[in-house]
């Protein structure tokens, strides 16, 4: 039985309906996958990781840093895995889907596409903060910065993966370069002294190392998690990728790679040289930390190339949420119409109303901090169901094609599953109402699975064929 886009109708899916949805293969090889991986994450290197200090002093947040980059580094090798088995535009929901079934894959899709719908419209607030600090334009109002990111951001995707890509690649190097020039103009100014100014509360736990104690150290998780969000989204980039088998593995382990190198950078070396107790309210802590120490000249180079790693992050998530939410209404887990593809095969749907969404709620909220607790709430759900997903594959398909196997197996993915486990609740812990907020619109998702969507799937989609593979595979066994 052919689909069509009434609201009623299920089962497979004829050659007309996948003609109209179908994405540019071959666009991306590992170089562009590991930029991508770069550019998702780059911009919490510029703004936002900052606000952990004030939460839980530098050595909360260090703990959180470290602590959160072995959970992303276990679930990277995870997902290399299952990227090399499982190639789909769907990626943590095409997981998701195998290991747990079309419950457990719908809700990591759904909580994926919170975060990177959400994610962009907190990159926008700081896009414009940015652009009013430097008074450039003329504004004192942000809301036209925001429609401006949108626009011409989802314009130039809908141009074309691989140009879209190409852009991404080179904003990520001018960020780079930018934090190499912060590096340079702070080293000198080191001083071990100035990580440790804040003065100790009287909390549990309290010292010079934790100033707000055990609960500051639970509360800078959030923050830790700001160095590495979004990393998880290389393989959303898989059915456009070269080779997806050996460019997937390669790529985002290198991208995180690299911003583990960038994070501690910024870690020690802006609050070792102007101070935890400054950083720690700093709206754009690198330029503010470069002009502490009296290097004007750079500070005023970083500023400008700033924008360069915000834009980056911002440019690349729009990518990112766009696949997920194509993927997902391939399937028909959410409204078929939403996958269509336009004459370049890019999603045009999928690109427009998460931006207008994202848009609304930055103009609305306008408040990057909020909006980046709801962000790393989806995350942090994605991540237990993700670490899950990678589990329950090895014990119950040991025998999957792997072209690359996860260092370590289910051990390495457990510790990740553990700690994405205290990531969730320390988003309560830190904006319970934020939280508890997300959580409420993602049980109004599921039960849109519920009563809904599950009922009009398409069979032949590809998550959904890789299931049917498996069930007669194990059915021959």
């Amino acid at each position: 039985m052919a689909v069509t886009e009434r609201p009623e109708a299920s089962g497979t899916a004829d050659a007309d309906y996948f003609a109209e949805r179908r994405l540019r293969r071959g666009a991306a090889g590992w170089v562009l996958l590991a930029g991508l991986g770069v550019s998702y994450v780059i911009s919490g290197d510029f703004s936002g990781w900052n606000l952990g200090l004030a939460q839980g002093g530098w050595g909360g947040l260090l703990i959180a840093f470290v602590l959160m980059g072995v959970m992303y580094t276990c679930m990277v090798f995870g997902l290399a895995e299952m990227s090399s088995s499982l190639p789909t535009a769907g990626a943590g929901y095409g997981f998701a889907r195998r290991a747990l079934g079309r419950l457990g894959g719908f809700a990591t899709g759904m909580a994926i596409l919170i975060e990177y719908a959400i994610a962009p419209a907190a990159i926008a607030v700081f896009i414009g903060g940015y652009v009013e600090s430097l008074g450039l334009f003329g504004l004192t109002s942000s809301w036209p910065v925001f429609l401006a990111c949108y626009v011409v951001f989802i314009g130039i995707h809908l141009v074309g993966v691989g140009e879209a890509l190409k852009a991404m690649f080179a904003i990520s190097a001018v960020a780079v370069v930018a934090l190499v020039v912060f590096a340079v103009g702070m080293i000198g100014s080191f001083d071990v002294a100035n990580l440790f100014d804040i003065v100790p509360t009287d909390a549990a736990g309290a010292s010079t190392f934790l100033p707000f104690g055990y609960s500051g150290a639970m509360a800078a998780l959030v923050f830790g998690i700001w160095f590495f969000l979004a990393i998880e989204g290389v393989p959303l980039a898989a059915e456009e990728a070269t080779d997806p088998a050996k460019d997937m593995p390669k790529g985002i382990i290198v991208a995180m790679g690299v911003l583990v190198v960038t994070g501690a950078l910024v870690l020690v070396l802006a609050p070792g040289g102007a101070g935890s107790a400054a950083m720690g309210s700093s709206a754009s802590p690198l330029p503010d930390a470069l002009e502490a120490v009296g290097q004007t000249g750079l500070a005023t180079f970083v500023n400008y190339a700033g924008l360069a790693g915000l834009v980056a992050s911002f440019f690349s998530i729009v990518y990112a949420y766009s696949r997920q939410l194509f993927a997902l209404s391939r399937a028909g887990y959410l409204p078929r119409w939403l996958s269509r593809t336009s004459s370049r095969q890019t999603p045009l749907w999928a690109l427009v109303v998460p931006g207008t969404i994202g848009f609304v709620l930055a103009v609305v909220i306008a408040n990057g901090d909020q909006l980046i607790n709801i962000a790393v709430f989806g995350a942090a759900v994605s991540y237990v169901l993700l670490n899950l997903s990678h589990v329950v594959l090895r014990v119950r398909e040991p025998d999957l094609p792997r072209a690359y196997r996860t260092p370590g197996g289910v051990v390495t993915t457990s510790v990740a599953l553990v700690l994405s486990v205290v990531a969730v609740v320390a988003t309560f812990v830190v904006d319970p109402v934020a939280a508890g907020i997300t959580a409420a619109i993602f049980v109004a998702f599921l039960a849109y699975f519920w009563f809904w969507s599950r009922h009009r799937l398409v069979a032949n989609a590809p998550e959904e064929e890789f299931d049917s593979i498996a069930a007669a595979e194990a059915d021959l066994r």
